[in-house]
């Protein structure tokens, strides 16, 4: 998975969003007459209505770097955005769905480790439109989703898709972060719309695209309709911490309290990760892992590299007690480990 200050959607066709209408087209076994489907008047209005409330909390935000999206956190001008969006950037301007000219802001605080960032407007509008932030857990796979933001530039965009899965861990490469409990949607990820919003069709934020698929057998290109949003409940923990603390102090993030680092197998491909230092009476120096163990499974998730490893702490949080398989001296053998945290 890599990065991409980003995400479109693709239009998805499925039954569910169609009404039979009528009409006849020739053809077939017996020249049967079939119906032609059309959206329902009342689906189209429900999409319109949607875009309507939600689009004015959505922003455009220009860096050094580029643009990328951001959407409206609260009525004292705080923006959630993605910290690749942000980057090393202290100030920014901010173009409003409702505005003509550009707003400074200034950065609140980044998270790296959950791609995510607060940025503050200088001088807020007295009528801005913060977005409404849903309960994440009660996303369910099929559910109909709007992508808002601006992808390449173009400003204001509206697409949509549907969330393919739940839960996902996700890398952003080695060395960068590993996003655990995404959201998987069909829309696409295309540069400037990550950080944008993805929302359900009762106008709730449910995620903030982040990262795009890309696909070996592309040449690294971008796999169609696999994008991964930010979970709205992890986005609300951890902007409140931003703006409260200008840092987060709970992060809800597994660890093993260990440094580890790749190690190839005999064909000199990844085969697990190795343990280089463990924090003094953390989680893995009570269960007895020490500098030398190769780590090469946790509960039921094969690590094969560093990255592996961490896409399996994800799925978990502190206090989860997790069973690790590693190598020592030759011979296979089991930890029972109680997670800390990050």
């Amino acid at each position: 998975m890599v990065r991409s200050s980003a995400s479109g959607a693709v239009l998805v066709s499925a039954a569910a969003l169609l009404a039979a209408g009528t009409g006849c087209t020739s053809g077939g076994s017996g020249g049967r007459e079939a119906p032609i489907p059309v959206v329902s008047d009342d689906l189209q209005e429900t999409y319109q209505d949607v875009v309507n409330d939600v689009l004015p909390s959505v922003v455009q935000i220009t860096t050094e770097d580029g643009l990328g999206s951001g959407v409206v956190y609260d009525d004292e001008g705080h923006i959630v955005t993605n910290a690749h969006v942000v980057g090393e950037g202290e100030s920014f301007d901010v173009l409003l769905a409702t505005g003509r000219k550009a707003e400074r802001a200034d950065l609140v605080a980044s998270y790296p480790e959950q791609d995510l960032a607060v940025i503050g407007l200088r001088d807020a509008p007295d009528q801005l439109r913060p977005a409404t932030f849903g309960d994440s857990s009660k996303v369910e796979i099929g559910q109909i989703v709007l992508a808002m933001g601006n992808p390449l530039g173009l400003s204001s965009s509206v697409t949509q898709g549907i969330v393919s899965a739940v839960g996902r861990s996700v890398s952003e490469g080695e060395g960068q972060a590993t996003l655990g409990d995404m959201v998987q949607t069909s829309a696409a990820i295309n540069p400037g719309n990550s950080g944008g919003a993805l929302v359900n069709l009762s106008g709730h934020v449910i995620g903030i695209p982040t990262l795009a698929a890309r696909d070996p057998g592309l040449g690294g290109g971008q796999a169609p309709g696999i994008g991964f949003a930010i979970p709205a409940s992890t986005v609300t923990f951890l902007a409140d911490q931003l703006i409260e603390h200008g840092e987060v102090r709970d992060s809800g993030r597994a660890a093993l309290g260990v440094t580890v680092r790749t190690v190839l197998g005999d064909g000199f491909e990844p085969s697990g990760a190795a343990i280089v230092d463990v924090n003094d009476d953390g989680p893995a120096a009570r269960a007895g892992l020490r500098p030398g163990d190769v780590i090469v499974r946790v509960s039921d998730e094969q690590v094969t590299d560093v990255v592996s490893l961490s896409e399996a702490l994800a799925a978990h949080g502190p206090g989860d007690e997790v069973e690790v398989t590693f190598e020592r001296d030759g011979s296979r053998e089991r930890a029972r480990v109680e997670l800390g945290e990050a």
